[in-house]
């Protein structure tokens, strides 16, 4: 991708898988899960099939850049959907370009769309490189709740 030059945001479906599912591979394997190719397209494929997330997808020309992929939820105190951005991934050779940005501005303009109250996302304590660009597009940091896990 050229220094200045935007990639394009699409709407994943069916048809993307191809693209998507070597990004999705990818993005496992950063968080330090085993590469599987097939479950991969397997996990997308039922998602995209059963409308259970929404993916956006950046491309250059034909090339997938990176992708983000967003779960509905809902607030009862809002009494309102909002959307929770669980996957956002960037090959290498594209970050620092504009890519997360536009992806997140994407998930943005849909979730506002769609009506939803807000977008929730969570990140690791010592990404502060992601902390930035989070910040930098209006997310607030939670200071007055924690976050639990109970794996099942």
């Amino acid at each position: 991708m050229s220094g200045t030059q935007q990639p394009t945001i699409i709407r994943a479906d069916l048809e993307h898988l191809e693209l998507l599912t070597p990004l999705f591979d990818a993005y496992r394997i950063f968080y330090k899960q085993p590469s599987d190719l097939a479950a991969a397209d397997s996990y997308l494929r039922q998602r995209l099939a059963d409308l259970d997330s929404v993916i956006f997808l950046a491309m250059d020309g034909e090339r997938g850049l990176g992708f983000c992929q967003l779960y509905p939820s809902f607030g009862s105190l809002s009494m309102r959907r909002l959307w929770i951005l669980y996957d956002l991934y960037v090959v290498p050779e594209a970050r620092r370009q504009g890519v997360g940005r536009a992806l997140l501005e994407r998930a943005r303009d849909f979730g506002q769309a769609s009506g939803a109250s807000h977008m929730e996302l969570s990140t690791a304590k010592n990404n502060y490189p992601a902390q930035r660009l989070y910040e930098s597009l209006g997310y607030v940091r939670d200071e007055e709740f924690y976050f639990y896990e109970l794996t099942l």
